[in-house]
């Protein structure tokens, strides 16, 4: 028997326990955006660091400008200070987040939503309550792995490092700089990141592709102040037209986006890459008629997965301007607002975008009109290096527990941690997640299959096997991968 197995027998034996530390973790209100409960915020963090030093790490929690960063470690199985011996395997980073989003609308919830219940489902029993999977749910599938390990055998098979945020929600404000600061604290061979999705419930994946962002607010300023349509309408300039006959020019009829420079520096796929893609089975119809829909849209002439995981995009998030109350107010207003994002693939560069949103708006400028634009946060596209010791250790790990290969995978949202891990402490990441696409993460009725939370935990367990029997220092890499 290897030292694995028994600790994934344990961990079969203990899930009923697990499942009430979980419940436990979730029924703590860590809303990192609103100020009333930065109290419970803290809360959370030092429940997790009572998780993690009963299991031999030593945790602090480490003061930002907003909510603490724990910061764990564990010395490696040899248990000395320095950590471990080279031929005890590489030392992992670990991260996660334990703040969550807002339950609001409250009354689109059949049950509190910081009162976990357990419902039966489809696919057996499934928790709903805010952050059951994004994050909490995650973060417990490493976290009851590592008890596992230590229940067992006394020690956990290789040096560990865990850096669990409580801003994520908010958009890590203070990660970049604690990342810059700590570098020595937080050296490590390669990152693991809990915070992303399966295929499906029977298949795992590992997520190689994320897209980037550049978020904007563009503002078109007219007329000294607001005006009455009857007495200036068919002479003055109106903002909202305007900025809506604008905005109409971001994308062509193929879907193009017209900024300048957009596509300059996106890489196409390899044939034999959207050949896997295209052969995953992907069924548009279903995934557009979940949500209403039945026609896509985007660039076209190309395969769905290809839209959502390799190709750039721009999208107006939120316009407004002149009166929107009840009733009518005949007004031309004397400014008009928009909110965008592009979203970014690898080799994309954000400041590249930025100036190119710039260019945009004011070649296309009113007379008598100007532009204030803002923007609010970018990060870069990321493209994971699939070759690696590390990558193969997971990709065996979780065969092990799925009994079928991983899904390599991209998804179209942003984890900007990933690009600042790299770019800080010279990490690259193995993006593991247990999710699932019907999960309803920052909606009402959030949820985690606990089939999933199981798949997770005994994953991680196995994977850390796999870890231990590589050598430290291994290659992170092949060859740099795109940012």
């Amino acid at each position: 028997m290897s030292e694995a197995t028994s600790v994934l027998r344990h961990l079969e034996q203990d899930f009923d326990q697990a499942v009430a530390r979980y419940l436990e973790f979730l029924r703590i209100p860590s809303i990192s955006t609103d100020p009333a409960y930065a109290g419970e915020v803290r809360r959370a963090a030092e429940w997790l660091a009572s998780q993690l030093t009963g299991l031999g790490f030593t945790a602090t929690l480490h003061a930002t400008p907003g909510h603490p960063v724990l910061v764990a470690h564990y010395p490696g199985p040899d248990g000395t200070p320095g950590g471990a011996r080279e031929s005890e395997g590489p030392h992992l980073l670990y991260y996660g987040h334990y703040d969550v989003q807002p339950a609001d609308p409250l009354e689109l919830w059949d049950h509190p939503p910081f009162e976990p219940t357990i419902v039966e489902a489809e696919h057996g029993p499934r928790v709903v309550a805010r952050g059951a999977v994004d994050d909490k749910g995650q973060v417990m599938t490493f976290l009851e792995a590592f008890r596992g390990w230590h229940k067992i055998h006394g020690k956990l098979p290789v040096k560990i490092t865990v850096m669990i945020e409580g801003e994520e929600e908010t958009g890590s404000p203070s990660l970049p700089d604690f990342l810059k600061t700590h570098r020595d604290l937080l050296k490590a061979d390669v990152a693991v990141v809990t915070d992303t999705n399966s295929w499906n419930i029977d298949t795992p994946a590992i997520t190689t592709k994320l897209r980037g962002l550049v978020y904007a607010e563009v503002t078109l300023k007219g007329p000294s102040r607001d005006l009455h349509s009857g007495l200036y309408g068919g002479l003055a300039i109106n903002p909202l037209n305007a900025l809506t006959h604008v905005l109409g020019q971001l994308r062509d009829d193929r879907g193009q986006v017209q900024i300048p420079g957009f596509y300059d520096d996106v890489v196409e796929i390899s044939k034999d890459e959207l050949a896997a893609w295209k052969s995953l089975g992907f069924d548009e119809r279903r995934f557009l008629s979940e949500i209403g829909l039945k026609t896509a849209s985007g660039e076209g002439g190309r395969h769905a997965l290809e839209r959502l995981w390799s190709r750039p995009t721009c999208d107006i998030n939120g316009i407004w301007g002149g009166y929107t109350g009840a009733g009518a107010k005949t007004v031309i207003p004397a400014e008009a607002s928009a909110k965008l994002s592009c979203r970014l693939v690898a080799a994309q560069d954000p400041e590249r975008i930025v100036a190119g949103i710039k260019s945009f708006f004011e070649a296309r400028t009113p007379p008598d009109c100007r532009w204030d634009i803002k923007f609010f946060g970018q990060s870069p596209g990321i493209s994971v290096a699939t070759d690696t010791p590390y990558m193969s250790a997971a990709k065996a790990g979780l065969k092990e527990i799925y009994g079928r290969d991983a899904v390599l995978m991209g998804i179209g949202s942003s984890i900007p941690v990933v690009g600042w891990m790299q770019e800080h402490l010279g990490l690259e990441s193995i993006l593991l997640g247990f999710g699932l696409e019907d999960d309803r993460i920052h909606s009402p009725n959030e949820k985690f299959e606990l089939r999933c939370l199981k798949n997770g935990i005994l994953s991680h367990a196995a994977i850390l096997a796999r870890m231990a029997k590589l050598k430290a220092d291994a290659p992170a890499r092949s060859g740099r991968a795109a940012t």
